[in-house]
């Protein structure tokens, strides 16, 4: 056997090698990905639970006091008890931080506050257009390219979205205040997606995100609560435990995940695959409310999935 002959084998080995670890790298991400999307598919499910008691408020802000805490105790537990200057946030890192936190909350509030001007299908339907808005801002702010498949993969998960509130979806003039807050609630939803990654591209840990964002969140709510003059905390058992598993299952584990992922993939990729998520609460309130699954949930999933797979399939999926 000649070098040459030697050269080229090695050269397959290691490239074979470096597909393979490539591959299995990125089943790792999607993994975690999609242990974060059904750890947030719950959200619904836990806020029914609590609705009983509290208001869409209350919940919002119990669930972020609650998550701040436990990351705050994972924060001392994990790291020095005075933080080196050279990694505590600059300026503009700390101005994302607070703007991240304030979108994703503003955006909670605006689409809780529009099931009361407008259909739930209706909501459901504008809010599946967080990836457009997400590309949009990336597109104009960043100044990021798309290939052609992510554009295909994004516009079929988006349609197989807006097909589950599809049957069900009410237009008019009297519903058009609340399709505008729902879709800014989108927008913002978007906005705090497009943030986060930026500021995971550039070193910013999950856990720091996650303290900013929940922290934040709790003292933006916590005036509307006074004002509005609703119940601050919860009183029954029942209703503690369901704040509890939002804010342990839903924003530390689920957030955090989904945080996580956004080292490895672009905002637009995860704003996408976070489509899933209402079909998963569907197939748990089937499994705990036996709510009825329609045949549109079939053909949304095939569609959802399908675009996920062509996203995935491009260079657009991943960060940098």
């Amino acid at each position: 056997m000649d070098k040459n002959s030697s050269f080229l084998e090695r050269s397959e080995v290691v490239t074979t090698y470096n597909s393979l670890n490539k591959l299995n790298k990125n089943v790792l991400s999607l993994g975690i990905l999609s242990t974060a999307v059904i750890a947030l598919a719950f959200s619904p499910i836990f806020t029914k639970f609590a609705e009983i008691e509290l208001s869409p408020t209350s919940i919002i802000f119990n669930r972020l006091w609650i998550a701040t805490a436990i990351v705050a105790g994972w924060r001392s537990l994990h790291s020095p008890q005075i933080e080196p200057v050279e990694t505590r946030p600059e300026s503009r890192q700390l101005i994302l931080l607070v703007a991240a936190s304030l979108c994703a909350t503003a955006s909670a509030l605006l689409w809780a506050i529009s099931f009361n001007h407008t259909s739930v299908a209706s909501s459901t339907v504008l809010r599946s257009l967080t990836p457009l808005f997400i590309s949009l801002g990336a597109w104009l702010i960043l100044k990021q390219n798309f290939e052609g498949k992510f554009v295909v993969g994004m516009t079929l998960s988006i349609v197989g979205a807006t097909a589950i509130g599809w049957d069900d979806l009410q237009l008019g003039t009297d519903l058009l205040i609340g399709d505008g807050i729902a879709l800014l609630s989108a927008a913002l939803h978007g906005a705090n997606l497009l943030i986060i990654g930026y500021l995971r591209d550039r070193g910013c840990t999950t856990d720091r995100v996650l303290f900013w964002r929940c922290g934040c969140g709790a003292l933006t709510i916590l005036p509307l609560i006074y004002f509005t003059g609703d119940r601050l905390l919860p009183t029954s058992i029942s209703a503690w435990l369901s704040i509890v598993a939002l804010a342990v299952v839903c924003q530390t584990f689920g957030q955090g995940l989904l945080v996580y992922s956004l080292k490895q993939f672009s905002s637009s990729f995860v704003g996408v695959f976070t489509l899933l998520k209402p079909l998963i609460t569907a197939l748990l309130a089937w499994a705990i409310f036996s709510e009825e699954i329609s045949l549109i949930n079939g053909v949304a999933l095939i569609l959802i999935l399908t675009g996920i797979y062509l996203a995935n399939k491009s260079n657009s999926a991943v960060t940098g």
